[in-house]
């Protein structure tokens, strides 16, 4: 017979609200935004087609069937978290090196590596920042996660570039596909306020433009792309990465292009998107391994639970 599941991460998130009776307290233990916890419960709910919390200004509380859920599914949690660290307790403990985009692994993979932690504590992440070539070869990197296009793959025509190498080389290399790079204008709510209004994509061009260093043609071909042409000469400030373009346009300073991937942990409430993703970029994210690593146990664990946390974050958008 057929058995349904709820997600775990849902679960995971139930419990924490309804311990903590808080979205944002559970959103803290879990390396989740407040926003996140919520979207998790309401997957829950209505997978169950049950009502778990009655939500009101400034707090929340368990519903009968809430209150009798959390109990079965804290004892069911506690269950599964003893078996494994019974089952884990004589493993190997190892240490993998994982080569990452800083802004992707500052905002997307850093808050979500606790949960890893406490799941696999014999494996410890070493995470290296770089938009450089990985250098398998060297022997000092045992997984990475990089954008670009595969080898032999073509672009579309009007698809933004992505100058970026992802390899050195890629004999003996194997990626798979996480996520598209999809550019999204944002602009500060206040700025978008006190300036002219935006209708058309030309309307962007009454703003100063805020550029990256990594991606130097995501503005002017996320432009051509929609019809418009950069003006030359024209006003803008440029940033060595995603994360410091964001925060200028948090600060009023101009309009910012950055990857969809990176909204839920950088946008914020201050920032609105000025116009929906539409366009899928030359290129999307992988992750890199050596196919030497396919027997490697600990470096297996790790990709399969990051394919997870990809799932979990295409389910939660």
């Amino acid at each position: 017979m057929s058995q349904r599941h709820p997600p775990l991460l849902a679960l995971r998130a139930f419990e924490a609200a309804a311990r903590h009776m808080s979205f944002t307290l559970a959103g803290s233990e879990l390396f989740l935004t407040q926003g996140a916890v919520s979207r998790q419960i309401r997957t829950l709910e209505n997978f169950l087609g049950r009502k778990l919390f009655d939500r009101y200004t400034r707090r929340i509380e368990l519903t009968a069937a809430g209150r009798e859920y959390y109990r079965a599914v804290q004892q069911a949690l506690g269950d599964i978290e003893a078996a494994t660290r019974r089952v884990m307790q004589n493993q190997e403990h190892r240490v993998i090196t994982v080569s990452i985009l800083p802004t992707l692994g500052s905002g997307w993979l850093m808050p979500r590596l606790g949960a890893f932690t406490e799941t696999y504590p014999h494996i410890d992440v070493r995470l290296i920042s770089s938009i450089e070539p990985v250098n398998f070869q060297a022997g000092d990197v045992d997984v990475a996660i990089r954008v670009g296009l595969l080898p032999g793959a073509k672009a579309r025509p009007g698809q933004p570039r992505i100058d970026l190498e992802m390899v050195t080389g890629w004999k003996g290399v194997t990626a798979q596909y996480l996520f598209p790079d999809i550019l999204v204008p944002l602009i500060s709510r206040k700025l978008l306020e006190q300036g002219k209004e935006i209708k058309a994509v030309g309307d962007l061009l009454n703003y100063r433009l805020i550029h990256t260093a990594s991606r130097k043609h995501a503005w002017p071909d996320w432009l051509a792309a929609h019809g418009v042409r950069l003006k030359p000469r024209m006003e803008s400030l440029h940033y060595g990465h995603f994360f410091m373009g964001l925060r200028a346009a948090q600060n009023c300073k101009g309009v910012a292009i950055v990857p969809e991937v990176l909204l839920d942990s950088f946008s914020g409430p201050d920032l609105v998107r000025a116009f929906p993703p539409d366009i899928e970029s030359a290129g999307s994210y992988y992750l890199l391994t050596q196919e030497a690593s396919a027997k490697d146990r600990a470096i297996q664990v790790f990709c399969n639970w990051l394919q997870a946390e990809v799932a979990n974050t295409d389910a939660a958008a």
